[in-house]
């Protein structure tokens, strides 16, 4: 049985230096200021290991008023109607779909990348990640970003 995801909005102060400094080093990586994660942790002090530790963990909020645009990645199983699913507990939190991207399944499996406008800043969000893990078939979600 999965153990439900929680999240938190705390302050900046509120969070240790190592987690503000893997968002640092993701940004640089995102702007292209640098080309690899090594020159990237080097630039802001950490070890890789507690990049790779949190680089999915940990993201800014950022507050906007048509919602929180994210995307996510996930790993589904081949079965007709999985997609459907999942595309409606998106629908069923208010969500709105901007993008979707599926490969072709390969051994059974199809990976999916999904860009959505979660209204208000971040109410329910961890209810609807977690219906999403929660469909038989569905192997991961992740967060890939948000804005």
């Amino acid at each position: 049985m999965n153990k439900a995801s929680e999240y938190y909005v705390v302050k900046q102060k509120a969070v240790p230096e190592v987690l503000q400094k893997v968002v640092e080093a993701k940004k640089l990586l995102e702007s292209g200021k640098v080309a690899t994660i090594q020159d990237a942790v080097e630039q802001v002090d950490i070890s890789r290991s507690s990049f790779y530790k949190y680089k999915d963990d940990i993201f800014p909020v950022h507050d906007n008023a048509q919602g929180t645009t994210i995307t996510l990645s996930l790993s589904i199983e081949d079965e007709p109607g999985l997609l459907s699913d999942v595309l409606k507990v998106i629908a069923d939190y208010g969500a709105n779909i901007l993008t979707i991207h599926q490969s072709i399944p390969i051994n059974g499996m199809a990976a999916i990348s999904i860009s959505i406008q979660v209204p208000g800043a971040a109410t329910g969000f961890s209810g609807m990640l977690d219906a999403m893990e929660e469909k038989t078939g569905v192997k991961n979600v992740k967060i890939l970003g948000r804005e």
